[in-house]
């Protein structure tokens, strides 16, 4: 089971990539069909390292470790993040009680 999911996350990342330097090819064939450089066509993925600082943009949208927060942040604000956490829970609880029930049936002391 753990090597189907560590292929299946593998597999899953090379898509991933896949899809991200396909938007790169389709952007520098834009740019090279019309023939000169526009500005409001962006990279799909830069990466810019400023006095220490990493930022990134991802299609355009600049992405740093503080806009992570405050959106970590704002999920514990709403309680929508702690609602699947205790759903996922109480499901992990009860297989644990139901197997448990089904040991003590197959393999008695």
């Amino acid at each position: 089971m753990l090597r189907f999911l560590l292929k299946f996350f593998a597999v899953l990342l090379i898509f991933f990539v896949g899809v991200l330097f396909g938007l790169q090819k389709a952007n520098t064939g834009i740019v090279n069909m019309r023939g000169y450089q526009d500005p409001q066509f962006n990279a799909v993925v830069s990466i810019e390292q400023n006095d220490g600082e990493v930022n990134a943009s991802i299609l355009g949208q600049e992405m740093n470790s503080h806009d992570l927060e405050k959106k970590k942040e704002q999920l514990q604000d709403i309680k929508a993040f702690n609602m699947f956490s205790n759903v996922g829970q109480k499901i992990s609880e009860g297989s644990k009680k139901l197997f448990s029930k089904i040991f003590e049936v197959i393999l008695p002391d």
